[in-house]
Formats: structure tokens, sequence, C-alpha cells
């Protein structure tokens, strides 16, 4: 339940994107959002009193910061400047997959046989919706999307085996900590040389992305992954394409191609499978 809840959180991260680009730069609202983070998760890490991470897990948070705090928010944010909510949501659908691959490589998961097929049917399901949609080639947008859901992936493994062995809110506190030396510069410039419009929906969406995508709905995510598994957790993200599609419809006005929301059935039809596999 708790990484079900922390998948329903992330999927209005594309949908509150839109909104954040309606004031900000690409550059602009993935700094934001990386600070406002850290100011919350600082408040957090103070009024528990936490310890500093020991030092063989600082690579691992590092590896989170790189990959969840900076990477993905940058790499996503400049692709949805380029391409939909829906088909940009689709497209993220290989992330469980790459999370598992991840996870096995890194803490030595084995899943049996049948996770890895469902997973891979899902997968397969995305790059054909992919192909599709841009006429038997990949464009720019889909090349950042695959580059943020590979950086992305090696976070989530990394904080998953990390939220195992400290409290899974602290994983993402520091990691968010540990991006400022990149996402305060990065605000700085972004802010002289973007230019700024901050409406009422654009200021909600980048407050979403801050203390929603950045920083509550990882803290259930981690938690989430440290009881049942890296793998295992990863494939409820399968139900994001279809839940992303849904607030795309409902909050931006979006119409999806035909293909869209039977790609991402197609996909959420395997959670059935990974869920009943032990993994």
């Amino acid at each position: 339940m708790l990484a079900a809840t922390a998948v329903l959180s992330f999927s209005f991260s594309f949908p509150a994107t839109v909104w954040a680009l309606h004031g900000f730069g690409p550059w602009t609202a993935t700094g934001l959002r990386g600070v406002l983070a850290a100011v919350v998760a600082a408040g957090c890490l103070l009024a528990a009193k936490a310890p500093l991470p020991r030092r063989e897990d600082r690579a691992g948070l590092l590896v989170v910061a790189a990959g969840c705090v900076v990477g993905f928010p940058l790499l996503t944010t400049l692709a949805l400047e380029l391409s939909s909510a829906t088909h940009s949501a689709v497209v993220i659908g290989l992330l469980p997959l790459a999370t598992a691959v991840f996870a096995v490589l890194r803490s030595g998961a084995r899943p049996a046989r049948a996770f890895w097929w469902a997973a891979l049917a899902g997968a397969a399901a995305v790059l054909a919706f992919t192909l599709t949609q841009s006429h038997g080639g990949l464009g720019l947008a889909d090349a950042l999307l695959f580059a943020a859901l590979l950086v992305c992936a090696a976070g989530y493994a990394e904080g998953g085996r990390l939220a195992r062995r400290m409290p899974g809110w602290q994983v993402i506190a520091w990691g968010v900590l540990a991006a400022l030396p990149v996402t305060v510069p990065v605000t700085a410039f972004a802010l002289a040389a973007e230019p700024v419009h901050a409406g009422p929906k654009a200021v909600a969406g980048l407050l979403y992305l801050a203390w929603v995508s950045q920083f509550g709905a990882f803290v259930l995510w981690y938690r989430g992954m440290a009881s049942i598994g890296v793998p295992r957790a990863s494939q409820l993200q399968l139900a994001q394409p279809l839940l992303t599609l849904g607030w795309a419809v409902l909050v931006l006005g979006e119409q999806p191609s035909p293909a869209a929301p039977v790609a991402a059935l197609a996909v959420l039809g395997c959670i059935a499978v990974t869920q009943r596999v032990r993994g």
C-alpha cells in the first residue's frame, strides 16, 4: 500500500511539470524543485535529530541524488517541452523493468523466471508504442525519456537498498541535500537566464513537484521497497502510465492517441503476474 500510494502520487508529476513550465523554464523548474524539497528535508532531519549517514552509505546517496533529484527531473522536464504528457507517461512505463535490472546487478536480487517474462512483456508493449508513435524511429524527446528512466532506475534501486539500512524518509532527505551543490547553482543561473511568469498554476505545479514528487512520495516509495523488495515494488509502477494518462486528459485536456491507452492497459496487465511471483 505504501508503494502503491507513492505511485499514485508520482503519476501526477508529468501534469504538474506541464503546469510548472507555464511559468518557469526547464532548468529553473528542475533547480527550484530540488532546492524547495531540500528545505523541507532539512527541517525533517533536524526535527528528528537524525544522525549523519554512515560513510559506507554516502556513495549510494549520491546515486540517489544524481538519478532521482537531478537527472530524472531535468531530462523529463526537457522532454515534456517536446512531447505530450500522455506519450511521455507511456515511454516511462519501461522504468519498472530498468529498476528490476539495476536491483539484480546491485543487490543480487533473483526474481523468478515468470517475473522477468511479465516485465519484458510490459517493456515490449511500451517499445512498440514508442516506435509506432514515432513512425518507426525515436525522436529527441524519446531519447531524453529513455535516458531519464535509466538514471532514475539506478536511483530507485540504490535507494531501495539503502532503505533496508536506514529509514526510507532519510534516504530521500539526504539525497536532496546531497544534490544541493548542483541544484543551488543551477537555480541561480537559470533564474538569471530564463524568464519567469509565476502564475497560480505554475506555482502549484512547482510546489507539487518539490514537496510531493521530490520528497513526500519518495518517503512512501522507499519504505515500500524496503518491505517487499525492489523488483516487486518497481512493478507497481506499471500502473503509472495509465494513471498519468487519466490525469493528462482530466487536468490538461490532452487527447491521447488510440494506441496510448491500449499500451498502458497492456502494461498494467503485467502487474497481476509480477505481484503473484515471489520477488
